[in-house]
């Protein structure tokens, strides 16, 4: 008996092999249909991005005129769930809710709401983690072996769900960075363009946003919302050093320092934008030059392992084989 026809035994409705892997060839295609459909799909992230900034101006409206801050909004959706746990276990008053929350701001995940889901994920992510492998090892004969082992798998469970969102979320921030570093240069040029015009630095944030939705829709988001926050805090430094804290990069801190000085101390905009364009445009050229010079070492190990045997066996296979009759021979 196989392991399939073994764990079809376990389910409470007859079902035999050939059956389940109809099943399971049905929800494959399924899945590959729904795929293809969904990058046929028109999306907007320009759209997204807009009701984004825009919740974002109203609760700073709603933070400046009312001393309590944000009210709170109810509902039956996942968001409404998930609010009603933080509130009723008290989990976004913790020490690692501030910094939880500025995470899921350099991974582009602003709100209440994104803070709720990740606490309420947080929680329970290792129960039912940690109760699907101890099903999977104890109920089903998938996992062979003594209780030790099938405990071990069950903890296993249990810390992979427990890391899982914090993993998730540290990949999306390496990525979101990587992108606005990838557009940085391109929006700074824009950004002199706009100074040189005559247009002030909150206007000028706010074309290069528009002007950036498509290329790099994540310089767009940081660049807008910084438009945004410039227009309605008390403190224009505050909206720039918001720009620092989301970001977490050094280019970004290069920019906020030099519109600090600009604010500061009435120094030309254009002329130091222009310089860090520059520096910024040759940084990723020497990072390009730099990976191509580490392409030949990166290639030895795969050239050792898959290609030189093939050579040997082409070039040695004939005379080894040659060899061996003539010994069988004698």
């Amino acid at each position: 008996m196989n392991p399939i026809e073994a764990a079809l035994r376990y389910l409470p409705f007859d079902l035999d092999a050939a059956d389940a892997m109809s099943l399971l060839v049905g929800a494959a295609t399924l899945l590959v249909f729904a795929a293809v459909w969904s990058s046929f799909l028109a999306k907007d992230p320009l759209g997204r991005r807009a009701r984004l900034l825009f919740d974002h101006r109203r609760g700073l409206k709603r933070a400046l005129a009312t001393p309590g801050g944000h009210a709170s909004r109810r509902g039956d959706s996942a968001a409404g769930i998930a609010r009603r746990v933080v509130k009723r276990l008290n989990l976004a008053r913790s020490r690692q809710a501030e910094k939880i929350t500025l995470n899921l701001a350099r991974a582009g995940l602003r709100g209440a709401d994104a803070l709720n889901l990740y606490l309420v994920a947080k929680l329970a992510l290792p129960f039912l983690a940690g109760g699907g492998a101890a099903f999977i090892a104890f109920a089903t004969p998938l996992i062979a072996g003594p209780i030790g082992v099938k405990a071990l798998a069950a903890v296993a469970g249990v810390l992979a769900g427990a890391y899982l969102p914090e993993v998730l979320i540290a990949n999306k921030a390496q990525k979101r960075r990587q992108a606005l570093q990838k557009g940085l240069p391109d929006s700074l040029d824009l950004l002199v363009i706009c100074a040189e015009a005559g247009l002030g630095l909150e206007a000028a944030l706010t074309r290069v946003a528009g002007e950036m939705a498509g290329a790099s829709p994540e310089v767009a988001d940081e660049f807008g919302l910084a438009a945004v926050e410039l227009g309605f805090l008390p403190d224009r430094k505050l909206a720039l050093a918001n720009l620092d804290r989301r970001t977490d990069m050094p280019a970004i801190r290069a920019v906020v320092n030099t519109l600090m000085q600009t604010e500061k101390y009435g120094t030309p905009l254009a002329q130091s934008l222009r310089v860090l364009s520059a520096e910024f445009r040759n940084e990723r050229m020497m990072r390009a030059e730099e990976k191509a010079a580490k392409l030949p070492a990166t290639l030895t190990v795969p050239l050792v392992a898959f290609i030189l045997p093939t050579l040997f066996v082409v070039l040695l296979g004939p005379a080894v084989m040659r060899a061996v009759d003539g010994l069988g021979s004698l």
